[in-house]
């Protein structure tokens, strides 16, 4: 049999796909473990995990398994048919968001999409249109989740938009009252901002912010679409200072590397949502819905353990890095970023040169976002990366 003439992947995407992405310069094939490998083999140490998607990595056999076996039994099904997997994944993401009263989950396909149902859901139950969101947020790009981002890269080119957003000060709870007090139907908030540069808000931020909405009449939105399913060593980010939100945004991992998201609503909302005001094709197909149920049978103590201990040892390697550029590190589990005070982009590319890649936040910041199946060995590797990236700019 003749071989198969080899293909310039690059080239050939740059023909046919639209100019949206940077260009990274690499071709990846498949991935093991917390390893990319390349067209020529090559391997990478990714702790970017596809912008926090492989939460798992790559190969996992359980993961794999179960995403073989639904997709050879039932990978689509629409929502007005009932699924055992969609009703067994519904009732376990419903009681690890909150355990002691479990509320009504909506499944769609993305992080974005599962902010889009949360504003529609939130007007829809208040009967308002007005909402809160913070300055630095990133919710998403589609139009109504682009409402809430904070930007002018992201927004100026399709303004005005859909939505009425004020933004406030990120981890001020004074701004936010001052907002409130003009009435919304939501306050929308990152527990953890993620591409403003992994802020960490203050302690006592969300629980304050918590008690003024409750205050207020206004419902909280907790977008944990980044900082969700265990990325900060809790299963929400929200967790860590014991605040159960309103509405919850998840995407990214929760289904191990399947698109799916997740809009989950307290009671009290779901019961004024009206039947087929909000509904998607593919949202809750079986095959993704497989991987979520693997993902949180997968995501118990121990892992959760791992991923806060293994983020403050990472954490602590990244502040010891003695560099003119380095202003100095944050992030809480295993979401990390690295402050420098200037050649950000030149880090990365320098970063990838060494085989290890991450990902921009900000205008200052490398992000680490790496699986949870990284260990001290992946760590040392990449602080010393770091360290000769550094010493040769």
């Amino acid at each position: 049999m003749a071989s198969r003439p080899t293909t310039d992947a690059a080239a050939t995407q740059r023909e046919f796909m639209a100019d949206l992405y940077v260009r990274r310069g690499l071709t990846f094939t498949r991935g093991e473990g917390v390893e990319l490998i390349g067209d020529t083999g090559e391997r990478y140490l990714d702790l970017t995990s596809n912008y926090g998607v492989n939460i798992l990595g790559y190969g996992h056999s359980g993961l794999e398994a179960a995403l073989i076996a639904q997709l050879c039994t039932l990978p689509t099904l629409h929502c007005s048919f009932a699924s055992d997997v969609r009703a067994q994944a519904s009732a376990e993401l419903a009681r690890r968001v909150n355990p002691a009263d479990p509320g009504l989950v909506y499944w769609s396909n993305s992080g974005a999409e599962a902010v889009e149902a949360a504003l529609k859901f939130a007007a829809m139950a208040t009967g308002k249109r007005r909402f809160v969101a913070c300055r630095g947020a990133y919710h998403g790009k589609t139009l109504g989740a682009l409402s809430a981002t904070w930007g002018a890269k992201y927004r100026e080119p399709f303004e005005p938009l859909l939505w009425e957003f004020t933004h406030v000060e990120y981890g001020d709870p004074a701004a936010l009252e001052a907002a409130l007090d003009e009435g919304a139907a939501a306050f929308l908030v990152e527990p953890v901002q993620g591409e403003s540069g992994i802020v960490v808000p203050p302690e006592g931020y969300v629980r304050s912010v918590r008690q003024l909405c409750t205050d207020h009449g206004t419902l909280l939105i907790t977008d944990e679409v980044q900082t969700g399913v265990g990325r900060t060593g809790r299963f929400l980010a929200a967790e860590h200072e014991g605040v159960a939100a309103d509405i919850v945004c998840l995407g990214k991992g929760l289904a191990g590397g399947i698109p799916v998201g997740a809009t989950v609503v307290t009671r009290a909302v779901g019961e004024r949502l009206q039947r087929g005001a909000h509904s998607s094709t593919f949202g809750g197909n079986p095959l993704a819905l497989a991987g979520v149920r693997f993902v949180l049978a997968t995501l118990d103590a121990a892992m959760l353990e791992h991923v806060s201990l293994t983020g403050e040892a990472f954490l602590a390697a990244l502040r010891s890095l003695d560099h003119e550029l380095v202003v100095g590190a944050r992030g809480r589990g295993l979401m990390l970023g690295l402050v420098v005070s200037d050649r950000r982009d030149d880090i990365l590319r320098g970063l990838q040169k060494h085989k290890v890649l991450a990902v921009p936040a900000g205008s200052h910041v490398v992000r680490f976002l790496p699986p949870y199946a990284i260990g001290s060995g992946h760590i040392d590797r990449a602080v010393m990366a770091l360290g000769d990236t550094l010493r040769g700019l």
